[in-house]
């Protein structure tokens, strides 16, 4: 291929676009950021976790100090039953020899720090954007979008979240997303006093939803809840509940169970949309000759996993080098391909592991109460944390390619 540097058009503009944007001006190649919607998404969402292995994959791009001024540190958290039992604590994200651990940020602050710092360092969103159609040609790929415009690169990467348009593109019979079976709900509670250490989650399984909820500095109470749902409403369903409504279907669901969750969900102002939880436990075909998707719209495991932001960003690094250091997209595909899979599948798989306890009932509850202190605690010191929250990538060694028939390894 020519030596020329390659140009990459990027699909999706949240957390994951703006972060592949400024790992690839970092392994020197150029791209641009389209984004559907027709303004940035400040205001969308609700918190999240990254976790050490996010801030991790941040620092790789020179890009963790905005990140983590947004948020707090929550490093762990202490599980309880409906009843008030205190079932044990775990770890949300390790702490690291260095001191790197995990935060909660509200999603749009995330979102903000890393499209902010994509700016500042020349690098383009076009909004209004709805990608419609991709086309192979002359060794690249011309976009086209719902306007009418069209734009040509090297490759397309697909950062456009768990409904990606991309991944339809690359394989028109590839899965849908799977619903987990949840609703999710969020808010952040004024004026509750609560039994809790800044930093600290406190996840209640009650009898008929689940509960977390932690307190920030400023005194507020930051909180969601899984609400069980056997069958996956639509849009309209979810829409047509007022936000009032729904906090007085959250405070009765919550009414029975100990702690402090009718008491937040009365307190808070404004519940931002509810959403079905899904996800995406296996994509047969993450990339064709010139295209990919990553993050979200590649493996997208559950809120439950607490990951979802830190291995998106873990995505966008591991890429960049890939792109640097192949001879080609089509190896540097391949070779991200192998290194990423085993992981991201092997989180998936635990989260909805998680999911399943959420929503247990009946003697499914009983047994899980019982049964969750002990596995908290031969789980407490296995190597698996580690694996997870320890991952970093190798910036500075070189990407190799050996072996044959486009098999590849690569050093991270």
């Amino acid at each position: 291929m020519s030596n020329r540097p390659l140009n990459a058009l990027i699909i999706g503009g949240g957390i994951a676009g703006p972060a592949t944007a400024m790992a690839l001006h970092q392994a020197g190649i150029g791209s641009v950021i389209y984004e559907a919607n027709q303004t940035s998404a400040d205001d969308e969402g609700s918190f999240l976790t990254l976790a050490a292995n996010g801030i991790n994959a941040l620092r790789i791009i020179r890009a963790e100090q905005p990140a983590i001024a947004a948020g707090f540190e929550t490093p762990g958290m202490i599980l309880w039953s409906g009843t008030g039992k205190r079932l044990g604590s775990a770890i949300l994200s390790m702490t690291l020899d260095d001191g790197t651990t995990g935060y909660t940020m509200k999603r749009a602050d995330l979102y903000a720090a890393i499209r902010n710092q994509a700016l500042g360092r020349g690098l383009r969103i076009e909004y209004g954007k709805r990608l419609v159609g991709v086309a192979n040609e002359n060794g690249g790929v011309r976009a086209t979008f719902a306007d009418g415009s069209e734009a040509i690169g090297d490759l397309l990467i697909g950062c456009d979240g768990i409904h990606s348009v991309v991944r339809r593109l690359i394989d028109v019979h590839a899965p849908a997303p799977t619903y987990a079976g949840l609703i999710g709900l969020g808010g952040f509670a004024h004026g509750v006093e609560v039994n809790a250490e800044v930093g600290t989650y406190h996840m209640i399984f009650g009898k008929r939803a689940f509960f977390g909820y932690a307190l920030a500095p400023n005194g507020e109470v930051w909180w969601f809840a899984n609400v069980p749902q056997p069958q996956e409403p639509t849009r309209g369903a979810l829409a047509s509940l007022s936000s009032a409504a729904w906090q007085a279907k959250l405070s009765d669901m919550f009414a029975d169970d100990a702690g402090p969750a009718a008491r937040l969900i009365q307190a808070t102002s404004h519940l931002p949309p509810p959403t079905p939880i899904h996800t995406l436990p296996h994509l047969p075909r993450w990339h064709s000759e010139r295209m990919i998707v990553i993050g979200d719209a590649a493996h997208a495991p559950s809120a439950s996993s607490g990951q979802g932001a830190s291995i998106s960003i873990e995505d966008a690094v591991v890429l960049g080098k890939c792109l640097r250091d192949q001879p080609d997209p089509e190896h540097a595909f391949v070779a991200f391909e192998q290194l990423r899979r085993p992981r991201v599948e092997r989180i998936i798989k635990a989260a909805l592991r998680v999911n399943n306890s959420k929503a247990a009932t009946g003697v499914a509850r009983v047994i899980r109460d019982l049964t969750l202190p002990l596995i908290l605690k031969l789980t407490a010191n296995s190597g698996s944390a580690k694996e997870v929250f320890g991952y970093r990538v190798d910036w500075g060694s070189s990407a190799s390619t050996v072996g044959d028939e486009g098999r590849q390894l690569v050093n991270v």
